[in-house]
């Protein structure tokens, strides 16, 4: 039974014949829908569908994960907003004498 996602995304796994017969609906559906699909070879895992910005995505947050020192300013931020060390974007321009 498929996953689903959000709204009208869904997870599937199907067999690479499967996939095969239906490639151009599949990626039509990963491409409009976010749709995402596993298939399998023998019955494991083998390859993911997914639509091209969903890949990339995907890749930005890895990267964004995989950078140390930016986590440590995201969670130190985080602590900070918890704390109510933050300013309004409206008081911050007006500091910087922007209007």
């Amino acid at each position: 039974m498929p996953k689903k996602r959000g709204a009208l995304r869904l997870i599937k796994t199907l067999p690479i014949t499967e996939a095969r017969a239906n490639l151009t609906t599949l990626v039509n559906r990963a491409k409009k829908r976010l749709d995402e699909y596993i298939i399998t070879v023998n019955g494991r895992a083998a390859v993911v569908i997914m639509s091209a910005d969903e890949y990339e995505g995907w890749k930005e947050t890895n990267e964004i994960l995989a950078d140390k020192k930016l986590m440590k300013d995201i969670k130190q931020s985080e602590k900070e907003i918890a704390e109510g060390k933050w300013k309004d974007w409206e008081d911050v321009r007006k500091e910087l004498g922007w209007k």
